[in-house]
């Protein structure tokens, strides 16, 4: 990734350094929203979600935590005693990742994982990282990849935003409009910016319980559990077949 095109981590980082800004989220369809700022990516675990606790407890042994961010989950795990490696498509997100005691860090998209960088007992994705798969296909086909780099029992624990828990016109309209383009509803198409940086257009993927479950169909997956917030996210536990 070129240094203009990553918003998301000049985020971080300005934030790192003491610098409050806000990121836009804007969408294909001219929407956009303005987030609270990447302060959430620096949080503590007292601050977290119930839902993200009870999920954390089902990791084990050797840890891959995809779309590490600011490494708040993976700094967790790794004064917990777990051996966690973080990556993240972003350079400046690894190098604050780095600066806050993480060991183990790499630049490295979710499409580029292989056996390369090891063998993992759990894969985390949270943080509504299952978006990160970007569409039905792709997600099936890392699905099959994530089968290689992983141990026997291992545990995929991924955050998950349903679609369909909304009321807003706006998504409803947008939802109409993918199904209309022959994409999934909850495929949307974004991009980030901050400051004077900005990000590719690309594919986030929010899906149902049932079409994650169609996801799933086929690719050595299966659920363990599920565990619910109070709202639209939820956490799966996905165990290999």
């Amino acid at each position: 990734m070129k240094d203009y095109q990553d918003a998301h981590g000049h985020a971080m980082y300005d934030y790192l350094k003491g610098k409050r800004f806000s990121e836009i989220v804007e969408r294909d369809d001219g929407y956009f929203e303005v987030s609270n700022g990447p302060g959430v990516y620096f949080s503590s675990y007292k601050t977290w979600p119930v839902h993200q606790k009870k999920a954390l407890r089902y990791v084990k042994a050797r840890v891959l935590d995809i779309g590490c961010g600011a490494g708040r989950h993976s700094l967790y795990l790794q004064k917990k005693g777990f051996e966690v490696l973080g990556t993240d498509l972003s350079p400046l997100a690894i190098k604050v990742c780095k600066s806050r005691g993480l060991k183990k860090a790499k630049v490295l998209p979710i499409t580029r994982l292989s056996y390369k960088i090891g063998r993992f007992d759990t894969i985390i994705m949270l943080g509504n990282n299952f978006g990160l798969f970007g569409s039905f296909k792709q997600a099936k086909r890392l699905l099959r990849r994530f089968k290689r780099i992983t141990n026997e029992k291992a545990l995929i624990i991924a955050e998950v935003l349903d679609p369909y828990q909304t009321k807003d016109p706006n998504h409803l309209e947008y939802q109409k409009l993918n199904r209309k383009r022959g994409r999934m509803s909850g495929q949307v198409r974004i991009r980030v910016r901050h400051r004077k940086y900005v990000t590719p257009w690309f594919d986030y993927l929010f899906v149902s319980k049932k079409e994650l479950q169609e996801i799933l169909n086929g690719t050595g997956w299966a659920i363990k559990h599920f565990v619910d917030s109070k709202g639209p996210v939820y956490i799966v536990i996905i165990e290999k077949e």
